[in-house]
C-alpha cells in the first residue's frame, strides 16, 4: 500500500502562520510510518538543518522546500504561490539563489517576491508543485481564462520537464 508523504506545511518557522513544532511533525511523521515528510515553509529556509538532523535521526527522509510568491515580470498583477521542493543537492543551492536574490532584490511590502524570469538559470534539481488555488494557473482557470491557463502551463512544464505537477484543492 503507498504511503502517503505530506509536501506542504509549515512549521513554526513560517512567522505568519506556521505552528507546527519540527520535533512534533517528525515524530508524528514516525508514528504514522511515514518514508518522508516536506516542509515549505513561506519564503525561508530556517528550519532546515533541525528539520533535517530530526528527521534524519527518526529514519524519514527530510525533503526540503519553500512555498514562494512569485511575480511575473510582464504584469503588475498580485504574485502568486508556487512550492519549490529540493530534488537535490542543485536543487538545494538554486533554491537558496532564488530565496536570497528575492530578499535582496524584490521586496515588495517586506515579503520577498521572486521572478518568473529567474527561473531559467535556476530550475535545474526542483520540483515545482502549482500552488493550488493561489496559483497562476488555478487563478486563469477561475477566471475562465483556459488560453492563458495553457500558456502558463507550459511555461512551467517547460522549465521543469518532468516535475512540474498541478495541485488539487478542495473549494467547497
Amino acid at each position: 500500500m503507498p504511503s502517503f508523504i505530506h509536501l506542504h506545511l509549515h512549521t513554526e518557522y513560517s512567522l505568519i502562520d506556521g505552528l507546527i513544532r519540527i520535533d512534533k511533525l517528525v515524530a508524528k511523521a514516525d508514528e504514522l510510518s511515514m518514508p518522508a515528510i516536506a516542509i515549505t515553509d513561506l519564503s525561508n529556509l530556517f528550519a532546515t538543518i533541525k528539520f533535517y538532523q530530526t528527521a534524519i535521526k527518526k529514519g524519514i527522509k527530510p525533503i526540503i522546500g519553500v512555498e514562494c510568491c512569485v511575480k511575473n515580470d510582464l504584469n503588475s498583477d498580485r504574485g502568486f504561490q508556487l512550492i519549490l521542493l529540493c530534488q537535490n543537492q542543485q536543487g538545494y543551492r538554486n533554491l537558496i539563489q532564488l530565496i536570497s536574490r528575492a530578499y535582496l532584490e524584490n521586496q515588495q511590502e517586506g515579503q520577498p517576491v521572486l521572478k518568473k524570469s529567474w527561473f531559467a538559470n535556476y530550475s535545474a534539481g526542483l520540483i515545482a508543485l502549482s500552488g493550488a488555488r493561489e496559483g497562476d494557473i488555478a487563478s486563469c482557470l477561475m477566471k475562465k481564462n483556459k488560453p492563458l491557463a495553457a500558456e502558463y502551463l507550459q511555461f512551467w512544464l517547460t522549465l521543469f520537464p518532468n516535475r512540474f505537477y498541478l495541485q488539487l484543492q478542495r473549494l467547497g
